[in-house]
């Protein structure tokens, strides 16, 4: 018996141009079809809408990353999550952001935080990236021949 139920929640409204979201989603599909899954996953998929991340971060277009445009981000994407599993009634979520070697792992930890003290939800903090987990999630693209893309969804100017 697995140790979660697990719910994938495919919300990204921070990646531009439309066929990037496209790929994206296609590679999660393709993961979820040909990967050996000890439980059945669900997925939630959210329409592509690039309008509430681009609006909130207009002002910082021309920001590197690492900065006030990745913490709206975040904050966005976590904070959805929180509420479809508030909404779902879940026990807890959680975010994948932290498998990336350019993400903060604390940053990111501390806003599910907050936003589960907010929400009333649990959350389970991660840093996907030790223990090899980077290198891990490189293995796994290539072993299901996965699209890897090559930066985080945003454009600066």
């Amino acid at each position: 018996m697995p140790l979660y139920d697990i719910t994938i929640l495919f919300y990204n409204p921070n990646i531009e141009p439309r066929a990037e979201f496209d790929k994206r989603k296609e590679a999660l599909l393709t993961f979820l079809t040909k990967a050996e899954i000890e439980s059945e996953v669900d997925l939630i998929e959210c329409n592509y809408d690039n309008t509430v991340f681009s609006n909130s971060v207009l002002s910082l277009r021309e920001e590197s990353e690492g900065g006030a445009r990745c913490r709206i981000c975040f904050t966005l994407r976590i904070r959805e999550t929180a509420m479809k599993a508030k909404a779902g009634e879940f026990d807890l979520f959680a975010t994948t952001l932290t498998v990336s070697p350019h993400k903060d792992a604390e940053l990111i930890n501390t806003i599910g935080y907050r936003i589960s003290d907010e929400l009333n939800v649990k959350y389970m903090p991660s840093d996907f990236k030790t223990n090899d987990g980077f290198k891990r999630s490189v293995e796994l693209s290539k072993r299901y021949g996965l699209y890897r893309q090559a930066y985080c969804g945003c454009k600066t100017v």
